[in-house]
């Protein structure tokens, strides 16, 4: 069967998509850039953001586990638990925020929805409660499983990412699902390391 003509340039040249901002979101992770996430990837990536050893191994173990066989539809169990950046949409749990809809676009309304609905203290940032108050606001009845993942998400993030405050920012939330955070943490986490060789 031909391909439509919309998938190639003027040029003949086929054109790539671009990745979701979910698919932005694991891409970090893929250490290789081969389009597949292993739990070694996995860990390598929390420690590029300053995650500690047991929380990196604890997160890699979980993550993989969790999400492999939902991005490999169709395929054989693997024990080496990878996941498909391309099918990342098929991992999305339920008890969440749909702020990702079910192609793994982001929806800006259910962004600025979540601050309307949970960010009293500050319109830019959530606290510790208001995070609480948003996982138990979004979990569906008898769904043990997608509260799990959900409130794993969150914790970590507000655990790497909240301020002196005990905040977790508007912007660095908005980051997470532009996939841009973990960039800025890692570049960020270097910086640190190169200045206190500097200056020891």
């Amino acid at each position: 069967m031909a391909s439509s003509s919309n998938n190639f340039d003027e040029e003949g040249i086929e054109k790539k998509e671009e990745p979701t901002p979910l698919e932005k979101h694991v891409m970090f992770f893929d250490i290789n850039k081969d389009g597949v996430i292993y739990p070694w990837e996995t860990y390598k990536g929390f420690r590029k953001i300053g995650s500690g050893v047991l929380l990196s191994t604890v997160a890699s173990i979980f993550i993989n586990i969790g999400l492999s066989g939902k991005t490999r539809p169709g395929k054989w169990p693997s024990p080496l638990f990878p996941i498909e950046v391309k099918n990342i949409k098929f991992a999305k749990h339920s008890s969440d925020s749909d702020i990702y809809d079910t192609e793994g676009r982001f929806v800006p309304e259910k962004f600025e929805e979540l601050f309307n609905k949970h960010g009293r203290t500050n319109d830019n940032a959530l606290t510790g409660e208001e995070l609480d108050e948003l996982l138990k606001a979004n979990k569906q009845p008898k769904d043990f499983a997608g509260h799990i993942a959900a409130k794993s998400e969150w914790k970590i993030l507000y655990l790497l990412c909240k301020d002196e405050n005990g905040m977790l920012p508007k912007e660095t939330i908005r980051s997470v699902y532009d996939g841009s955070l973990f960039e800025q943490m890692a570049k960020e986490k270097q910086s640190k390391k190169h200045r206190g060789k500097s200056s020891s």
